[in-house]
């Protein structure tokens, strides 16, 4: 919908609690529930599970917008003289004309744009857990969830487990749309656990999609072929190529609402393309696992960062920062690991997430031109993350970065990646890990059992332990990886479209010409694996704007 209209619009399949809801979505009366629902304010949509994106006017000619806890449904909106307009995608309702360079800015951040921005200056897009409420020309957005984590004194593991099994087949059978089931593997804790419950709770096999790599580091397909093994999947199989991604790379940058750069879509697209060739509707996927348990390595790292606090604070000031910090310190090898540790301890939360930031690690006066910076506020993305940090209601500093992830890799990034890669390839999917009484049970789990000591994800591995293959419980965490910037130094074809496409890009006056012929000759070829992500970042951007946006110039 591109104009103002009083048609509802309705998509996700939610999970109404309210008896009343319950029964009028039975009797086919969604827009009914949704009525029902929203009349009673923010907090009646605590009670919908599932996901869904909604807007609809009430009774008192106000339109009411909602989105699920991640919006793993996006909605869009765009407010004007004609009234209110939304949709889905950011550029259905947006002007080529009407870019902004603080979204643009954002996207060579975050690699994404996170909401309420969007890459055009007037269109906005919901936050993950929040509504909104137009009436008389003004929109109102307010959260209508926040995570309140709530860890017991005391647990039982075993009643802790069970209860999570249980949970887990709920979460998966919901997400079976009674065609094939089939679902992403990667070798991962995650998809090898949707797999396994699929093939427990469906009736039959599930049917696997992995994507490997012909490079050295990159490839994880033995992990996948073990857990297809394990659960008898029908497991299919496909090796991504050079080849492809300079096929691919154009079309899967311009099917996106807004520039978009995490790697890991292309991968997704190819996974979900060889589902619909192979008949699958719907695909099942992995992401919220590390989320929600406590999986990611950057936990444990800011668990050992946390400890700098315990030291005395005099012996901190007196002796360990002048030894360590002191440009000897930095300059010893046996001290320079040290410096760097100290460094970083003494950043608060969440600013040190950020302190090997791309773009700040480059320089923004190095890597964009003067007027792009002249229009943009560089402080900015900072200070939403420090609101996002500050908005968790939790207690311990693991908790906190948990749901601050809930919001940048889940809401911004992991979901929005696999939507768009699955769509354009024609396959539904959805996120059983996810599921809203399995977030709730995170909520209440305790926080050693996510990090236990150092360990990552105890709980849940524990909790699988001879369910899960024990090669998959013990691997180091990986996923889709996408080996391009070794590949952009091998492939004369993959070398030509990130070339040109930042020559392009270097017309625009967003970014410094000088940088990106630093950047493709020298850093590149010193770092492909750390420096090529920015040479795709940026080759997303100029094929971004080719497609919705070739004339633009600052």
């Amino acid at each position: 919908m591109t104009e103002p209209s009083n048609t509802p619009y309705f998509a996700g399949q939610p999970r109404f609690n309210d008896a009343e809801a319950s029964r009028r979505q039975a009797a086919g009366d969604l827009q009914g529930a949704w009525r029902h629902v929203l009349a009673r304010g923010a907090s009646a949509l605590a009670g919908v599970g599932g996901p869904f994106a909604v807007a609809l006017r009430d009774e008192r000619g106000r339109w009411l917008l909602a989105v699920d806890r991640f919006a793993s449904l996006p909605l869009c909106w765009r407010s004007g003289p004609g009234g209110l307009a939304f949709a889905p995608r950011a550029d259905t309702l947006g002007s080529a004309a009407g870019l902004s360079p603080q979204a643009l800015y954002d996207y060579l951040y975050f690699h994404c744009i996170p909401s309420p921005t969007t890459v055009f200056q007037q269109v906005q897009r919901l936050p993950a857990g929040h509504w909104g409420v137009f009436d008389n020309g003004a929109m109102l957005i307010e959260r209508w969830w926040t995570p309140h984590f709530q860890p017991p004194q005391n647990a039982d593991f075993g009643a802790l487990r069970d209860e999570f099994r249980d949970l887990l087949k709920q979460a998966v059978k919901s997400e079976l749309d009674g065609g094939k089931p089939g679902c992403f593997l990667s070798g991962g804790t995650d998809s090898s656990t949707v797999a396994g419950v699929v093939s427990e709770v469906a009736g039959r096999p599930a049917v696997t999609y992995s994507i490997g790599f012909d490079a050295s580091g990159y490839d994880e397909m033995e992990y996948a072929r073990i857990a297809a093994r394990h659960f008898g999947c029908e497991h299919h199989e496909y090796y991504v190529t050079p080849d492809d991604l300079v096929a691919a790379i154009p079309a899967v940058a311009r099917h996106y609402d807004q520039p978009f750069g995490n790697s890991s879509a292309l991968p997704a697209y190819y996974c979900a393309r060889m589902a619909h060739a192979d008949g699958v509707g719907r695909l099942l996927a992995g992401d919220g696992g590390d989320e929600l348990f406590g999986g990611n390595s950057r936990y444990a790292k800011q668990r050992v960062f946390g400890w700098w606090g315990l030291a005395p604070a005099a012996l901190r000031r007196a002796v360990l920062e002048p030894l360590l910090l002191s440009s000897a310190g930095r300059a010893l090898p046996l001290l320079k690991k040290g410096a760097s540790y100290a460094e970083q301890a003494r950043v608060p939360m969440p600013d040190r997430l950020q302190m090997y930031n791309l773009l700040l690690r480059l320089g923004a006066a190095d890597v964009l031109t003067p007027q792009m910076l002249a229009q943009v506020n560089e402080a900015a993305p900072l200070a939403q993350q420090q609101q996002v940090w500050g908005s968790a209601q939790a207690t311990d500093e693991l908790n906190r970065t948990l749901a601050y992830d809930w919001r940048y890799t889940l809401a911004e990034s992991d979901l929005p990646k696999v939507n768009m890669a699955t769509g354009l390839a024609g396959v539904g999917v959805g996120y059983p890990l996810l599921d809203s009484a399995l977030v709730d049970f995170s909520l209440r789990l305790p926080t050693h059992y996510k990090l236990k000591g150092l360990k990552l994800r105890w709980f849940f591995k524990e909790a699988l332990r001879g369910f899960l293959p024990d090669e998959i419980l013990t691997k180091k965490k990986q996923g889709f990886g996408l080996p391009f910037g070794v590949w952009a130094l091998r492939h004369e074809g993959l070398r030509k479209l990130a070339t040109d496409s930042l020559a392009a890009l270097g017309t625009r006056g967003i970014v410094r010409p000088d940088f990106i012929g630093t950047l493709l000759d020298v850093r590149l070829r010193e770092h492909p694996g750390y420096y090529g992500e920015m040479v795709w970042i940026l080759m997303m951007l100029e094929q971004w704007l080719q497609g919705h946006a070739p004339d633009f110039r600052l």
